[in-house]
């Protein structure tokens, strides 16, 4: 090789080492719109390959849902000073370790929860304003169950309040608050009627990991607080996804 094919060779290969990163960097980067919307996150990372070919994906729509004796949720949350994240994907709430909900004898501890509107998942068809989901991990397994709680537009949510004056915007996107407050003010009233089945996460990965019980009783939230999520986030519902073989139940 000349010292001219030489310096061709090495100019394509800095140009082909540059490339990579960046169309990697592209690649993880998924959203709810466009070219990177949730038609097309299986197509943009290897790893998110499950959000089009998994066969127990989520959210669902739950009308097609048998009547089973669930039994209670044991729930175990603790009063907990909370870090409040804006990832421009959602609102996340990162709660500290000690709190955990028990399901079939296993422990699972609450890592966060976050909000999505409208609601991902549908009753008979019909979208919530919005809806919340506690993410809860099997510490042994790697396992997932999700507390979903749906939200209608009604009276103003005085605990989500508190949340919402602490929404960080800007470059400012996370705030270690000295705010205090227990999760499980954010949960109704009933607690013992659900509807639960297997599925996945609803964001990429999309991996099918996730034990979801969804509550059947939802909370109020004022207009005035879905329109500021939607002023700092914006819509950031999966749609509904096929049921496949899959079976839901729900508490009679």
């Amino acid at each position: 090789m000349n010292r001219r094919d030489l310096l061709k060779f090495s100019l394509i290969q800095a140009i082909a080492l540059r490339i990579i990163p960046i169309k990697k960097a592209r690649a993880s980067k998924w959203s709810y719109t466009g070219e990177t919307g949730a038609d097309f996150w299986g197509e943009l990372d290897p790893e998110y390959q499950a959000c089009n070919l998994g066969k127990a994906q989520s959210p669902i729509d739950l009308e097609l849902s048998v009547s089973s004796n669930l039994g209670s949720l044991e729930l175990n949350y603790q009063d907990v000073p909370l870090k409040i994240v804006n990832n421009d994907r959602t609102i996340r709430v990162d709660y500290q370790p000690g709190s955990n909900l028990i399901l079939d004898g296993e422990t699972y501890e609450l890592l966060q929860f976050h909000f999505h509107q409208p609601s991902e998942h549908l009753i008979s068809g019909k979208a919530l304003d919005m809806e919340a989901h506690f993410v809860h991990k099997n510490q042994a397994t790697g396992d997932l169950v999700v507390l979903a709680v749906l939200m209608s537009e009604g009276a103003i949510n005085q605990v989500l309040d508190r949340v919402w004056d602490k929404i960080p915007f800007g470059d400012k996107k996370e705030e270690a608050s000295d705010l205090i407050i227990n999760a499980s003010n954010l949960l109704p009233e009933n607690i013992s009627q659900y509807y639960r089945y297997q599925g996945s996460l609803t964001t990429p990965p999309c991996s099918e990991i996730v034990t979801w019980l969804v509550l059947k009783q939802p909370v109020e939230i004022s207009k005035l607080q879905i329109s500021r999520f939607l002023e700092v986030i914006g819509t950031n519902a999966r749609p509904v996804q096929a049921l496949n073989n899959r079976v839901t139940f729900q508490s009679p």
